[in-house]
């Protein structure tokens, strides 16, 4: 690893990367986690895009994804292809009414969450609710050192924050810190967060329960109906958090069975993925920049069937254009 690390050259959004003679590449911002690039593929006069993970437009912290110019072939994901996410609004709407509940009710909020994006985009809207009043002042735990560490990185680079959260950070806002966050780096401090009564919140990974000090507070609140788990991400199928939320009784977590008693709720804006809509918009970008170059096939990636095959069929229908959903190991010649 030390020496595949070695190997690695950082390289900037927009810069034109030769390969060799024949192949060159460009990296575009696409706005998915700080970093997030789609690729542009260059390659003896053909273009081929990559979208890679594309971010939601209605994302409250990073820009929105980087518009591309022209493709003979493209590569799209479609994690979101077959629905569509709900505002900002409506998620600060949904905390504000769930952190109340949990407030009235004494109870714990379980917030599992990966720790690349969905930690800051939650810190950045908590930062929001609880310095406006909005929200009753609980502990909040950040019990992810992966998560705290990681958003020292995003506190380093506000270039590629939006326009929102730049003018936040020019009021003098530290968007990542309010009264009554608390962060748990040590194994210690994870375990005394169960000495704090409740009410209280608690962020942690993973994000789909399938790891990680989440898990553990899973297995000491899920059972107890005044408590709240928030689901917060995509659940794949196989997950203990997609179990969860597709309504089980009961579930096993590090060999024991817990029951699960406490309320379940979900909100679908968090998503580092865009949704249909933002899909289709990073795409038309391509198709009304090239009027000299009309894309021959969209390949649709990265998705459950049933999200491939909806993405697949409003492409086709909304642009005329030839489509395919291949399947893992699928050889497609250009």
């Amino acid at each position: 690893i030390e020496k595949l690390m070695a190997m690695f050259q950082p390289v900037e959004y927009d810069k034109l990367v030769k390969v060799n003679g024949e192949i060159s590449v460009y990296f575009r911002e696409a706005g998915h986690v700080l970093g997030s690039a789609s690729v542009e593929l260059n390659i003896e006069g053909e273009k081929i895009v990559f979208s890679g993970d594309l971010g939601s437009t209605k994302t409250s912290l990073l820009r929105d994804p980087a518009k591309i110019e022209e493709a003979d072939y493209v590569v799209i994901e479609s994690t979101y292809g077959d629905r569509f996410h709900e505002s900002n609004q409506q998620c600060k709407n949904a905390i504000e009414n769930i952190a109340e509940e949990t407030a009235t009710k004494k109870g714990v909020l379980m917030i599992p969450s990966f720790s690349l994006e969905r930690t800051q985009q939650l810190l950045y809207h908590f930062n929001e609710l609880v310095e406006n009043n909005c929200i009753p002042r609980l502990p909040i735990f950040i019990d992810s050192p992966l998560a705290i560490r990681l958003t020292g990185i995003y506190s380093r680079y506000p270039e590629y924050y939006n326009n929102e959260a730049k003018l936040l950070l020019k009021s003098g806002d530290d968007i990542f810190k309010f009264p009554g966050l608390k962060l748990t780096l040590t194994t210690k401090e994870s375990k005394a967060i169960n000495d704090v009564f409740p009410p209280k919140i608690i962020i942690a990974g993973s994000g789909m329960s399938q790891g990680g000090r989440i898990i553990h507070h899973e297995a000491r609140y899920l059972s107890e109906p005044e408590n709240t788990l928030l689901i917060v991400a995509y659940q794949a199928k196989g997950t203990l958090g997609r179990e969860i939320l597709d309504g089980a009784d009961s579930v096993k977590i590090m060999g024991e069975t817990v029951p699960v008693r406490a309320k379940v709720e979900r909100v679908d804006c968090y998503s580092s993925h865009g949704d249909q809509k933002d899909l289709l918009w990073w795409l038309s970008n391509i198709v009304q920049s090239g009027a000299d170059r009309k894309i021959k096939k969209v390949f649709i990636c990265h998705g459950e069937e049933d999200s491939s095959l909806a993405l697949s069929r409003k492409i086709k229908n909304d642009f005329g254009l030839k489509t395919e959903a291949p399947h893992l190991g699928d050889v497609a010649e250009l």
